[in-house]
């Protein structure tokens, strides 16, 4: 006798590619956000500029910071014009905590304020820690863990210490098990997660907010495609992910607006795992990974 069928869950609209969607049905109320600013470091692509999109259909105003200038301009005219809403794209590097200073100087300028930090900006690649290089390894630590830092610390200075405010670090499931191929990339966000407690607790007492969304195999994603996750799924990797799916993008900032606006405004020093179940279930593949990945020096 078959068993019962599966309920169809409505997922949220999402496209694979670094463009705005073509529609979108609100699950909180459009004007959740509004006349807030947020300043979102990787805005320019992947889960940044969904983030960055999503908060403008609710009402706020952007910043998108990253290194590549062009990106920025070119997804801030898709931004603005899927929802009416000003975004303003900055070059940063969040490793040089002087350029990220120009960059909230200049969001101050143009905005007024800002309300809410989203620290996005990253870095990962499949390798084996034998085969990674000295370089290679400090580079991620320096984006994901100081980059994560350095900002964080510029923003509460020039504005959070003495108004409030919200931050939310993008992290990853990477660390909860030791995963294979990526000391590099799990040791920076084990230190973002304990970053976003010291913070919530020493910044709590000024009005910030500090918490963390931690994604699975988000598709559409330049870390998706990196990572292996196309090949996953074609051979049916993700029947072991509870839910028995990849994430998209727009589940990603609807996670995000909760942790950044009153939705949840009692939280702080939270990690929200959003990984339909993955990290509980699915196998650290040891072998698999090993053949997925290079054999050469990783060098950035």
């Amino acid at each position: 006798m078959a068993g019962p069928k599966r309920k169809a869950e409505l997922l949220p609209e999402d496209i694979g590619t670094d463009d705005c969607l073509t529609s979108y049905t609100h699950i909180y109320s459009p004007d959740l956000l509004k006349d807030q600013v947020a300043f979102v470091t990787g805005g320019g692509s992947g889960i940044g500029l969904r983030i960055a999109e999503i908060f403008m259909r609710h009402g706020c105003d952007t910043v998108i910071a990253s290194r590549n200038l062009d990106k920025l301009k070119e997804a801030a005219k898709k931004l603005s014009a899927a929802s009416g809403r000003r975004c303003l794209p900055l070059c940063i590097d969040v490793r040089q905590p002087e350029s990220i200073s120009a960059a909230v100087d200049e969001t101050l300028k143009e905005f007024g304020r800002i309300d809410i930090l989203i620290n996005n900006a990253a870095g990962n690649f499949l390798c084996p820690a034998s085969a990674l290089s000295f370089n290679a390894f400090k580079t991620v630590i320096e984006i994901d863990t100081m980059g994560t830092f350095n900002t964080s610390k510029v923003v509460y200075d020039k504005w959070f210490k003495d108004h409030g405010g919200n931050i939310v670090n993008i992290s990853a499931t990477l660390p909860y098990r030791g995963q294979a191929l990526q000391v590099h990339a799990g040791s920076a966000k084990a230190a973002n997660d304990a970053m976003t407690k010291h913070l919530a607790v020493e910044w709590g007492p000024n009005g910030v907010r500090v918490n963390a969304v931690a994604p699975g195999p988000i598709s559409g994603t330049e870390g998706y495609r990196r990572l292996g996750g196309t090949k996953a799924e074609a051979v049916g990797t993700f029947q072991s992910i509870p839910l028995q799916r990849a994430g998209n993008k727009t589940e990603m900032a609807h996670c995000t607006l909760f942790l950044a606006s009153r939705a949840s405004s009692y939280m702080t020093g939270a990690i929200l795992v959003s990984d339909g179940g993955a990290w509980l279930t699915s196998p650290n593949d040891v072998s698999t990974l090993l053949g997925i990945a290079s054999s050469k020096s990783a060098k950035l």
